[in-house]
Order: C-alpha cells, then sequence, then structure tokens
C-alpha cells in the first residue's frame, strides 16, 4: 500500500527543511507532493534543494506544485497529482509521530478508509494540555477532524467524495463530515505535533474563543468566505 503526504505550504521556510527531512529519514512514504500557494520567501528553493542531483539518496524525491493560494486549493491540487493509494494531508508546521505511516497502513488495511491523528500542541503553557485533551476528545465523540490531526484517506474514496471544497476556511470540517457518511474515522493516538504558533500570537483565550464563534457562525450557515475575512484581516 503506497501513502502520498500532500503538504500546501505558503511562506513556510522556517519549518520546511526540518519537516522534509523528518519526513524522508523517518518515515516510510511512497511519494512527498510540495504544493506552493505562491510564497514569497525561500520555501520553493528549500524543496528544490531536496530536488536537487547532490542528494541522490533522498527518497521520496518530493514533487512540487504550484497552485492558487488556499489550503483546500492547494490541497486538493496534490491529491490530483498523487498517485499513491492513500492520501495524508499534513501542515508545515506540524510533524508526525514515529511510525505514522505503518499506522496509516494498519489502519486502512484494517477496514477504515479514513482517519486522522490525535494532537498535541507545541507549546508548554498548561492551558494547551486542556486544549489538546478536549480537541482530541471532541473528535473522538464528532468523528470531525481538523487539519493539525493529519487527516489520511484513501485515494479511491477522496475521488468518490470529490474531494476537498475549494473552501477559504472551514474545508476539513466539511470534508470530514461528508467523509463520514463512508464511516467513522480511524483515531490513532499519535500525536501529531502541531504548532502552537498562533495561540501564542493573539492569546490563548482570545484564539479559543475566536475558534469556537467561527464553528458556531459556520453551523448557523454562514458562509466561510466571510469567516475568513475576520480570520485572515491582512489577506
Amino acid at each position: 500500500m503506497r501513502i502520498a503526504v500532500i503538504l500546501p505550504v505558503l511562506n513556510e521556510a522556517a519549518h520546511l527543511e526540518e519537516l522534509l527531512l523528518a519526513l524522508i529519514e523517518d518515515q516510510h512514504f511512497d511519494e512527498l507532493i510540495v504544493v506552493d500557494g505562491g510564497s514569497t520567501d525561500a520555501s520553493v528553493e528549500t524543496v528544490c534543494k531536496f530536488m536537487s542531483p547532490e542528494e541522490p539518496d533522498t527518497q521520496p524525491v518530493p514533487v512540487l506544485i504550484q497552485s492558487a493560494r488556499g489550503r483546500a486549493v492547494q490541497m486538493h491540487a496534490g491529491a490530483q497529482a498523487a498517485e499513491a493509494d492513500v492520501l495524508l494531508f499534513l501542515h508545515a508546521d506540524s510533524i508526525l509521530p514515529p511510525g505514522a505511516a505503518d499506522d496509516i497502513r494498519d489502519a486502512v488495511e484494517g477496514g477504515r478508509p479514513w482517519g486522522r491523528f490525535d494532537v498535541r500542541l507545541s507549546g508548554r503553557h498548561f492551558l494547551f494540555r486542556v486544549i489538546e485533551r478536549l480537541m482530541n476528545w471532541r473528535s473522538r465523540f464528532t468523528g470531525i477532524a481538523t487539519g493539525d490531526q493529519a487527516i489520511f484517506v484513501r485515494r479511491d474514496v477522496y475521488q468518490m467524495l470529490g474531494g476537498y471544497a475549494s473552501l477559504p476556511l472551514m474545508e476539513d470540517i466539511e470534508f470530514s463530515t461528508r467523509l463520514k457518511w463512508i464511516g467513522r474515522p480511524a483515531c490513532l493516538p499519535g500525536p501529531v505535533l502541531a504548532s502552537s504558533r498562533r495561540w501564542e500570537k493573539h492569546g490563548i483565550i482570545r484564539t479559543i474563543l475566536m475558534m469556537w464563534t467561527l464553528r458556531f457562525l459556520y453551523w448557523l450557515g454562514v458562509s466561510p468566505a466571510r469567516l475568513a475575512r475576520w480570520y485572515y484581516p491582512n489577506l
């Protein structure tokens, strides 16, 4: 069973080299597809370095794709380019646990068409321990996964459902809602180590309130485009 990692990036040079090294040296994936949404930093140069003939032992050799900006659009572009049996969508500021590829293979071969990992936030503040526990519990209870949890899905299931919708926000919630038509997710303990930089930059309590407000407004039917203008005020 072949697994492709889909990695959407936008100005992630600060994290990208470490992440690519970890994916290539510590995991056993078959395809590594980096989808750039128009970075203006050294992200593209970083990926190209791993594609250089000077790195003959690099396996798998990353594939670099350019697409329109937007995480959902970029992930879908990467999925369309992949040939593997299973797609794993990973944020550029997240680190997979050891043995993640083998865990995914075991879950899919055991009959689970899709799944996600538990998450651990990188910050040391005790509130992050509370938040991550609640995130993991909520996901197990509802069957809804977020991008921080590294969603994986069989490629044929992804294609059958039409893949990620072109939404500027809430794309993971929308997609995992459709994935539940197929079945509940495999909840792998992991955990994936996810960056807490946004929480630390904007304040933990303020970010919690913002996240829940966005979810509540989405549930009420407010469009993701309108929510994105609030969440990304500088874009």
